[in-house]
This record gives structure tokens, C-alpha cells and sequence, in this order.
């Protein structure tokens, strides 16, 4: 069974006299390896309704049919019954409010109750023939927005935008101490700390790395920031402030103290992005879990 969704396109006067494959390729942006992958891999590409290679020439009011192939789990990747926020959901994206406390993808380490494994299960018990494409990760100790993409097409759209900095996404943390100035931009490369095969550090010679913040409120102890990235890497956030001497409270890893946390005080807790394919502006809030606002809640009292 090929349930992968199918895409419908007329052509227009623009594309008119220009090959199938110009037309997938630079007007729909469907990328050499999807295209071999339909080729190859069970789906098809029809225009008025006759399958055709990408060597034909189109005519203006031609209508062009592609059918996904059918995809299947990646080998490794365990099927396992989880409950777990839904959002939005279409044939072609999940969003997501994950759980503090599960791991995005499986590792070595934890190939079980991450993610990836409940929603195979998902996608097993609503027969949806997918794997899991992560948009964006979080963190293990990070809760909050994420996105799946439930086929391959919908998943290199969404890293082009991501790609262009068009996927946006905020983040809410609670930091040690009084943060000065209140609102401002740490601009720091990030590398592997040599030292160990987890952690990362502020180097020279890592990759360049921007996170952006405001100041929500503040205690004596503890201050509530709102976050921006400009850059993605790999525990940025947390290594940032950690960097400027405010570890993210619950975060050991990088010189956090826990304060009743199980995990580090760090939520995405808004996203917007285009829709691939209908254009439609998408927003998303999500709110902390309770032990974040239990902290929260005491920074505002004291």
C-alpha cells in the first residue's frame, strides 16, 4: 500500500516549453534524489494522466501528477506505544509539543523512549507508510515545539526554510543569577569539548554561533529570558549562557544547579514558519511544563 500523498500542478505560461525535469526541479524544487527515488522507488510522474520521463517538454495548461514512493522505517528505528502531544497534523507535517526528558532521535545509549520510536508507532497504528524526518531536535532536558515531516519532499522544504532562516522559533529559559545587561546578543563559536564525546564549549575554532535574549523577569536568584536563535548548533543556548557565567537552572551538564529540576530550564515555546506546500503562515505557542512554571512562579513571588 502507497498512501504517500499526491501533488497536483498545472503548468503555467512561465513553465510552458520547458522540460519535466525543469519544472520539478527549479519550479517545485524537487531535489535530484527525490526525483530518482520516484523513478526507482515505486512512485510515479504522469502528465494528463500518461506517466512520462523527465525528458518530456510541457505545454502551458498541462497537468503533472507525482505520486510520492512509498517509504519504510529506518533499519534500527523500534516501534514503541507512547503518548505524545500533537499540535497540527496533515499528510505532509507533525508539530509537536515534546516532553521534557525525551530524546529526540534513539542513540546507542537510549535506542528506546525517544520520539522517534512513538511516532513509528503512530505512523504504524493510523498506516501511515513513513519514517521519522525531524525538522528541527531539542534536547533530551528540552521541552517544547518541534517539527516532523512526514514524507521526504515535505522534509527538504522544510530545511530549505530552515536553511534560510525562515523557520523561527523562541525559546523561554530560566538562567542562574541577574543577567546584565537585560536585553542583548552573545556572539561566541561553539565546538566539541575535547574532553568529552557529549559536551560542547565556546572555542575559537568552532562554528560561529549567535543567540539573541530578553529579559521576561527577574529575581535574586534566578532570571526569566525570552531567547532567538540566529544560528542552531548543538546545545547553543545552554553552552551560550553558561558561557557568560548563567548556566540554565537544572542544567549540571554546564555548571547549572537543579532547584527542584530534573532537567535544564529551557522550553521552545513558540514557532512560525510558511506551510510548504499551501503557503499558509503557520504559528505555534506551547506552554512550560509545571516544574518550569513552579520555578517560575517562585522567582515572581521572591
Amino acid at each position: 500500500m502507497n498512501n504517500q500523498p499526491i501533488f497536483v500542478w498545472t503548468v503555467g505560461e512561465s513553465s510552458a516549453h520547458s522540460s519535466l525535469r525543469a519544472f520539478l526541479r527549479v519550479q517545485k524544487q524537487v531535489s535530484k534524489k527525490m526525483l530518482t527515488s520516484i523513478k526507482f522507488h515505486g512512485g510515479s510522474i504522469k502528465v494528463n494522466g500518461v506517466e512520462k520521463t523527465v525528458r518530456t517538454i510541457l505545454e502551458e495548461g498541462d497537468v503533472v501528477v507525482v505520486h510520492l514512493p512509498p517509504e519504510s522505517p529506518s533499519v534500527g528505528l523500534i516501534p514503541e506505544k507512547r503518548s505524545f502531544e500533537i499540535l497540527f497534523e496533515d499528510e505532509h507535517l507533525l508539530v509537536i509539543n515534546k516532553e521534557a526528558g525525551m530524546a529526540t532521535i534513539p542513540s546507542r545509549e537510549h535506542p528506546r523512549g525517544t520520539l522517534a520510536n512513538a511516532v513509528l508507532a503512530y505512523y504504524q497504528a493510523n498506516q501511515i507508510q513513513a519514517t521519522f524526518h525531524p525538522v528541527n531536535r531539542l534536547d533530551r532536558g528540552t521541552s517544547g515545539l518541534l517539527i516532523v515531516a512526514k514524507h521526504r519532499y515535505a522534509h527538504d522544504q522544510m530545511g530549505k526554510q530552515q536553511k534560510a532562516g525562515k523557520l523561527n522559533r523562541r525559546y523561554e529559559a530560566l538562567v542562574q543569577g541577574m543577567v546584565e545587561p537585560s536585553e542583548g546578543t552573545i556572539t561566541a563559536p561553539i565546538g566539541r569539548n575535547p574532553n568529552s564525546i557529549i559536551e560542547r564549549m565556546v572555542a575559537e575554532d568552532g562554528k560561529a554561533a549567535v543567540t539573541h535574549y530578553k529579559t521576561i523577569t527577574t529575581g535574586t536568584e534566578i532570571t526569566h529570558v525570552s531567547i532567538a536563535l540566529e544560528t542552531g548548533r548543538t546545545h547553543q543556548i545552554r553552552v551560550h549562557f553558561s558561557s557568560i557565567g548563567h548556566p540554565l537552572a537544572g542544567d549540571t551538564l554546564y555548571g547549572g544547579e537543579m532547584l527542584g529540576l530534573s532537567h535544564q530550564a529551557l522550553h521552545s515555546c513558540k514557532l512560525f514558519f510558511s506551510h510548504p506546500f499551501t503557503g499558509e503562515e503557520m504559528v505555534f505557542e506551547a506552554k512550560a511544563p509545571d516544574d518550569f512554571l513552579q520555578l517560575l512562579a517562585h522567582i515572581q513571588q521572591g
